[in-house]
């Protein structure tokens, strides 16, 4: 087998396991990470932008998006890489619940990287500010700096050549807002989910909130503990469903919102209105790649990250530059696990790739499916529906055991239960 010098870039789940799987494989890694610890998005602060939409590229970063009440919507068995479970601690340290708080996730995650001497190859506060193509034939250029107080900035540049890079750098830090007609004149406040990290100052507020996924679920019920009245507007919601929700009688479900008004009325596509203090966008994230330099080979076209191979190899780059972590609405750590599997194969040779060409012709394949089923570009790496079917089929590239069928029914158990008592 072949050794290369791998940069991975982000020490999150994603990261650390594709540091594995690597070295598994001979090769040589480095891994780099913008803040003083490792586990990405699982590690908590009471940071946030002053910006509170995050639009301001002049502020700092704040990677994390966590909110203070978090616990995991799947259970710890389905959650765990494929040989290193996600259990209660022995010790009866930590929180043994089933669905764990976020605290729990990040212990487990410092834990893996523990058990597998990871940390000695991550470069803690060591920000890439650019990732291209090297003059030698082939190569890669990463250049970082240090982070300096936990702020933007820094110092002490650095240049290094590698032969392949691993993107690793997460989604959940550059938000999407709703477009509002109106808003401009609306004189209440915004606030995205990203800089949401406790209900209290929402005391006595009236609020809207955008979005229907699983931390619009989770946000709305922990701010209806304290708002004078939460409402709830999204697209998702069936007609028929609309109204109190279940469990809050200050929590009430609408269709999407029509206009924001200057007298702080807001009206929705039912004709019904709220006069708002706040509305919160719980709308999701951008995939956001600053650093990457690859002359238009690699874009973000409304958040299609393209074109990518089976969502981790760019046809003309591959295998030397990956993506791990891209799906969502997926169980993500056994999925970084498969990705990375066949990453670390296809770069020390073992499992051959197809020709530029035929992964070209899958990739607009692909493309040309979705848009006959009517699936806007934003939801290409949805893989809700096919995550296991995608998994297995990584699982057969690298030679790996595919899925197992506990699993599979675990979720799909769990997903039964959400649906039926999302109050819970």
């Amino acid at each position: 087998m072949v050794s290369q010098h791998v940069a991975v870039i982000g020490a999150g789940a994603a990261g650390l396991v594709a540091a594995r799987e690597l070295r598994r494989k001979g090769h040589r890694v480095v891994v780099f990470e913008r803040e003083p610890r490792a586990g990405g998005t699982w590690v908590y602060t009471p940071a946030t932008k002053p910006d509170p939409l995050g639009f301001d590229p002049s502020q700092p970063v704040v990677h994390s998006s966590l909110y203070k009440s978090l616990r995991t919507n799947l259970p710890r068995e389905v959650m765990g890489f494929g040989d290193y479970p996600f259990l209660p601690r022995a010790d009866g340290s930590g929180n043994p619940r089933r669905y764990p708080d976020h605290k729990e996730a990040l212990a487990y995650l410092e834990d893996f990287a523990r058990e597998f001497g990871l940390e000695e190859v991550v470069r803690f506060e060591e920000e890439i500010v650019g990732v291209g193509k090297a003059e030698e034939g082939g190569k890669w250029k990463v250049s970082s700096r240090m982070r300096s107080g936990g702020g933007g900035g820094g110092g002490g540049g650095e240049e290094e050549v590698f032969d392949a890079a691993v993107v690793c750098n997460g989604h959940y830090t550059e938000p999407r807002i709703a477009e509002i007609p109106g808003i401009d004149l609306w004189p209440g406040q915004q606030i995205h989910s990203h800089n949401y990290r406790t209900p209290e100052p929402f005391q006595d507020l009236v609020v809207v909130l955008i979005g229907s996924a699983a931390s619009a679920v989770d946000v709305s019920r922990d701010i209806a503990k304290v708002a004078k009245e939460v409402h709830v507007a999204s697209r998702s919601y069936e007609y028929d469903t609309l109204g109190m929700q279940s469990g809050h009688d200050n929590m009430r479900l609408h269709p999407m919102i029509e206009k924001a008004h200057e007298d702080g009325k807001v009206t929705f596509l039912d004709g019904s209105s709220v006069d708002a203090n706040v509305i919160l966008h719980c709308t999701g994230y951008k995939y956001h790649f600053p650093f990457l330099e690859t002359n238009g080979i690699v874009s973000v076209d409304d958040n299609r990250v393209g074109p990518l191979y089976k969502h981790v190899f760019p046809p003309h780059l591959a295998p030397w530059l990956s993506f791990v972590g891209l799906p969502w609405k997926v169980v993500p750590f056994p999925q970084f696990e498969y990705q990375s599997r066949w990453i670390a194969g296809a770069l020390s040779g073992r499992i051959a790739l197809p020709s530029e060409e035929e992964m070209m012709e899958d990739v607009e394949d692909l493309y040309s499916e979705l848009e006959v089923l009517g699936i806007p570009k934003r939801y290409t790496h949805n893989l809700a529906s096919s995550q296991f079917e995608y998994n297995d089929w990584l699982a057969i590239q690298s030679g790996s055991r595919p899925s197992e069928k506990w699993r599979k029914e675990m979720y799909s158990e769990s997903m039964r239960k959400m649906r039926a008592r999302p109050e819970v």
